[in-house]
């Protein structure tokens, strides 16, 4: 007689590191674990990998945006600004996305709970302020290069534009987020 392929979703493992040995009650601990937060930690763990995926599409678009002489990203500090704030909004969405993989599956925090809402708040708030910035020093230059000639080069900044408004959006909404959950602590 084979032996039985049913999980027992009551018993089955929902610590911090759920078994690799049985990877169905790997993913019935997952989804217990999923159903426990509330809507705002859901939320919060849709926004950040949104913004971690914006961002890096932003820079890549930015980065390979070289099409020769005055088509160059880099011959413009604006879309340098633009495509370093990508980076550094890429490495703290990475940062952020992080946080709850590992405290899922160690059990232990990367920073310590009395600490994480100011972390999270403040990480926030500079990422998108530093966004729109980056957003309203790109937009200008671009749309005066759009008045002169439509071209593939352009596009590929309004493109990286694009993205980078989107992250700032995700930042954004992670922010008003992060500034309840910090209000709910104090």
């Amino acid at each position: 007689m084979a032996p039985s392929t049913e999980i027992d979703s009551e018993n089955a493992s929902t610590s911090a590191a759920p078994s690799a040995t049985n990877p169905a009650a790997a993913a019935l601990a997952v989804l217990a674990w999923w159903r426990r937060k509330g809507p705002l930690e859901r939320s919060a763990l849709v926004l950040r990998p949104l913004a971690l995926i914006f961002s890096l599409f932003a820079f890549i678009v930015c980065a390979s945006n070289r099409h020769g002489d005055w088509k160059n990203f880099d011959r413009y500090e604006e879309y340098r600004y633009l495509l370093a704030i990508s980076i550094l909004v890429f490495l703290y969405s990475v940062f952020q996305v992080s946080k709850p993989a590992y405290r899922f599956s160690t059990g232990i925090d990367l920073v310590p709970k009395n600490y994480s809402g100011i972390v999270d708040f403040a990480g926030d708030q500079v990422t998108a302020y530093l966004l729109i910035s980056a957003l309203s020093a790109a937009i200008p230059i671009t749309n005066s290069m759009r008045g002169g000639a439509d071209n593939i080069f352009t596009d590929a900044s309004c493109a990286s534009i694009i993205l980078a408004f989107f992250a700032f959006v995700s930042v954004a909404l992670s922010a008003l987020i992060s500034g309840f959950k910090l209000a709910k602590q104090i």
